[in-house]
């Protein structure tokens, strides 16, 4: 009762308001007000006056005449008898100068997009982290700055190598790249499929799939790296590769051959992986790596090398696992003036490993008495003939297995150097029978410089040992020979087989009986002949008969260095990286078309 309110001032409060009204109220631009000097800045909801003479822009709240005249008179006052003729000539010197600038700041945009696609391209191809684009950029201004100028380096700071950036640059690359592919097995006539599962660092089961599809004589390609979200069972590897060919309507009645490493998930009789795509592809069929069943060829050793070889194991285990031995015999090869100075850690997974690792010992025995000397276990000569006979064996199976790896080796290639590693076993079994050892050089070399003769037992060890390797070779390659030997030799068929058509045999013979195409033969690859062949009518029913014999894999071999890729790229500091877009631009023969993206870019960008 007793307190006084102050009364609020009606007239006040109705000032505020009017002059919030003055101060938001929108003025539009007349084009009498190009009389004065200016022209509008082109911003339709709140335009501002731009002078055409020095360019400057004034505000929304100054599009009233007596406002625009005193800039004009203030700071123009030589123009202020020009006619109107003179304003108009000002303003198209204007707009031409802005048309011009938006030239150059689009142009520098565009390039700067392009040159961040480009070295993204770079940077996915080295398996660097995404992140070294930002490390880049510096080195980059600084080589321009030393070699051009300044000017030059700032345009360098325009293009965008941050990690996500250069993230989103490559997925974008890798679709590209999957849509080029998608594109040409739509065109292709038949392709054959390579197939293998690993696990990451991450514990994610990875699955990578090749291809190889006749395309400019034959190309060879990643289909795609999946992650297998559950078991890696067959069911499972089928439904994702299926999964891919339904989601871009690739037709698996184009598959003609399906090569995996021979494991359980990929070749069981009901529920594996390639008996499903045989279901769905009528006309394909199976083959096992042959890099693999070589493997199996070489692994069984009778149980007196079986010895040998885990005893040099034992051995280089001894040097190997201890650093204080190991310095001790690095420094004890380098005053003995050894080629090497370290020996080789056995790996079983490693199908290379046995041969290099024998070898390697056997060239450091001298080393190796010198520092065991005091050890309980001796280097005798009988137990190094051994060693040296399994060096000098698996010496010349790794070379078959080396001759084997490699891209666009095919069926043909492959099953003679097979056939070639039979015969040669044949021949060194009989020569080991007779005690002529030439054929295994290390081991008669030794032989000769001690004066030491190998034991009965010993010979007898080894020929058995070449006899289980010959049975095994028949076991596991059990049809060397084939009738397709027509495929690279048109000569060589002298009467028609029964799964020829008379059309087909006749179009051969006239192939073997044209010396400018026996020519072309000689000095062109097998599948570029006869995918040029394919070109032609003529001959279009037996050259796509030969493709489809060509196109099959050989091996895994694409996916076992697939595999190594991803190991050296996905790394336990990098372990949440989504691998499959680099894996695409790394694996794949397919340049992405860079300026195209950027022009897709582009228009969603203007749609935007």
């Amino acid at each position: 009762e007793g307190t006084l309110k102050r009364k609020v001032s009606t007239s006040n409060s109705n000032i505020f308001t009017e002059t919030s009204k003055l101060t938001n109220k929108k003025r539009r631009y007349c084009e009498d007000y190009l009389a004065f000097g200016f022209t509008s800045n082109g911003n339709e909801d709140a335009p501002g006056a731009q002078c055409v003479v020095c360019n400057k822009i004034l505000s929304n709240s100054c599009l009233v005449p007596a406002k625009l005249r005193r800039h004009f008179e203030t700071n123009h006052p030589e123009y202020k008898d020009k006619d109107i003729s003179f304003f108009k000539q000002k303003l198209e010197s204007l707009e031409k100068s802005k048309l011009f600038m938006s030239k150059i700041a689009k142009s520098n945009n565009e390039n700067a997009t392009e040159a961040s696609y480009k070295v993204s391209y770079r940077i996915s191809l080295a398996e660097e982290a995404h992140a070294i684009g930002e490390s880049l950029k510096p080195c980059a201004k600084d080589i321009v700055m030393c070699m051009l100028d300044q000017e030059s380096s700032k345009k360098v700071e325009a293009v965008p190598l941050s990690n996500n950036t250069v993230t989103r640059r490559i997925h974008d690359l890798a679709a590209d790249i999957e849509k080029e592919l998608i594109f040409r097995l739509h065109l292709c006539d038949a392709y054959a499929l390579q197939l293998d599962e690993s696990t990451d660092v991450a514990g994610l089961a990875v699955l990578l799939v090749f291809v190889r599809y006749d395309f400019n004589s034959s190309i060879e390609d990643l289909l795609l790296c999946e992650f297998l979200q559950t078991n890696t069972t067959g069911e499972n590897i089928f439904n994702c590769i299926n999964t891919f060919m339904k989601t871009h309507q690739i037709r698996w009645e184009k598959c003609v051959d399906v090569c995996s490493d021979g494991a359980k998930a990929m070749v069981g009789t009901v529920a594996g992986a390639v008996t499903r795509i045989k279901n769905v592809a009528p006309n394909c069929t199976s083959s096992h790596c042959i890099l693999h069943r070589h493997a199996l060829v070489v692994k069984n050793i009778s149980p007196s090398l079986k010895n040998v070889l885990d005893e040099a194991v034992q051995i280089i285990n001894y040097i190997k696992t201890r650093p204080l031995q190991s310095r001790l015999f690095k420094i004890m090869c380098e005053d003995m003036g050894s080629q090497h100075t370290a020996l080789l850690l056995h790996t079983e997974v490693r199908w290379l490993s046995r041969g290099k690792v024998l070898v390697r010992l056997f060239e450091l025995r001298h080393e190796l008495s010198a520092n065991l000397m005091d050890h309980k276990f001796q280097l005798s000569d009988v137990w190094l003939s051994r060693v040296v006979y399994l060096a000098d064996i698996f010496t010349k199976l790794n070379e078959v297995n080396l001759s084997l790896q490699g891209k666009n080796v095919n069926i043909f290639n492959a099953k003679d150097k097979i056939l070639s590693l039979s015969r040669k076993l044949q021949f060194w079994i009989s020569s080991v029978g007779r005690n002529d050892l030439d054929c295994l050089p290390t081991l008669n070399d030794f032989l000769e410089e001690n004066g030491y003769k190998l034991d009965e037992d010993i010979r007898s060890d080894n020929a058995d040992h070449l006899r289980d390797l010959y049975t095994n070779i028949i076991k596991y390659f059990p049809n060397i020979n084939d009738n397709n030997n027509w495929i690279r030799n048109p000569l060589s068929l002298t009467e028609k087989l029964v799964s020829f058509s008379t059309q087909d045999y006749e179009n051969l013979i006239e192939i073997a009986s044209d010396g400018q195409l026996i020519q072309t033969f000689k000095e062109v690859s097998l599948i570029t002949f006869w995918s040029d062949l394919c070109q032609s009518q003529e001959y279009s029913s037996l050259s796509r008969r030969a493709i489809r014999q060509l196109l099959p894999f050989a091996s895994t071999y694409l996916c076992e260095t697939g595999f190594s890729n991803y190991a050296a790229m996905k790394t336990k500091y990098r372990n949440r990286l989504n691998a499959a877009p680099d894996m695409r631009i790394q694996l794949s023969s397919i340049k992405p078309n860079i300026k195209r993206i950027c022009q897709e870019k582009k228009k969603t960008t203007t749609l935007r």
